[in-house]
């Protein structure tokens, strides 16, 4: 198996482990006859040495993944990058990382000394990526930075992981759409997150996105074991351009409500 599979692998199972409805959905949509094919993966981080997106994205560009696109969310105080690799069977990756100078400082003090817990060098492992939480964090920071950023407080909680891995709905066979699939989730207990609409963008967008909302699982912080919203899975249905092509990039706007996701409600 080579250096990228292993990564995704890791990745998918790590991811799988805390969010136990992407399984049930894979099941689901398997047993209708579909074959699942993965849009693109998301990953989460802070903007500090170290943890910055480029020590996330060094082993898949190694492997051929080069940078296709910026995107800002303001209000969200993030920055990301989305690849795309050579080969179009592997999917995206979309990289996010949290501006820590933005916020209070309060809130960027209680970071840094988080990030200041991983151990020196620990960016250059292959598995970088999918390394999960370098650090020790108690349920009283976990809710300090969850009353100032949800996204700061799921990467204090979780790490370096998958955020969300993505079913790419034009590969699907047995749904009309996005609004066919989402109604099919419903029916068997899923939700979905209807901020902005359960369905985010549109035809003329070029893309349609929907998401779950996260699982909550338990997960062991300094002071005893915590239930917090995990990961979610994604759905995204792209259309063609002027030219012809299905379109490859993201929507910021929609990718700022589906961020959404992870928040605590």
């Amino acid at each position: 198996m080579g250096a990228l599979d292993n990564l995704f692998d890791r990745l998918w199972s790590d991811y799988t482990a805390v969010t136990p409805q992407a399984a049930r959905i894979h099941e689901l949509l398997v047993a209708r006859g579909e074959r699942i094919v993965n849009d693109h993966v998301a990953l989460r981080t802070f903007d500090l040495p170290g943890l910055e997106i480029e020590a996330l994205d060094r082993a898949f560009v190694a492997a051929g993944y080069q940078p296709a696109q910026s995107y800002e969310f303001r209000d969200k105080k993030l920055h990301a990058y989305h690849y795309e690799h050579p080969d179009g069977e592997r999917p995206k990756l979309f990289i996010s990382a949290l501006h820590v100078n933005e916020l209070s400082a309060e809130a960027g003090t209680l970071i840094e000394n988080l990030a200041s817990q991983m151990e020196r060098g620990a960016d250059a492992h292959p598995l970088f990526a999918s390394s999960g939480r370098h650090w020790q964090i108690d349920r009283v920071t976990y809710e300090r930075l969850a009353a100032e950023s949800e996204y700061a407080a799921w990467v204090a909680a979780f790490g370096l992981r998958a955020n969300h891995f993505t079913v790419s709905v034009n590969h699907l066979a047995t749904f009309s759409g996005l609004a066919d699939l989402n109604e099919f989730l419903l029916d068997r207990g899923f939700r979905l997150n209807d901020a902005g609409g359960a369905i985010k963008g549109n035809p003329g967008e070029l893309l349609e996105q929907s998401s779950t909302l996260a699982d909550e699982v338990e997960i062991e912080m300094a002071d005893g074991p915590h239930r917090i919203p995990s990961c979610y899975v994604e759905f995204a249905r792209r259309y063609p351009g002027p030219d012809g092509r299905l379109f490859q990039g993201f929507v910021p706007a929609s990718a700022d409500r589906i961020f959404e996701s992870t928040d605590r409600r």
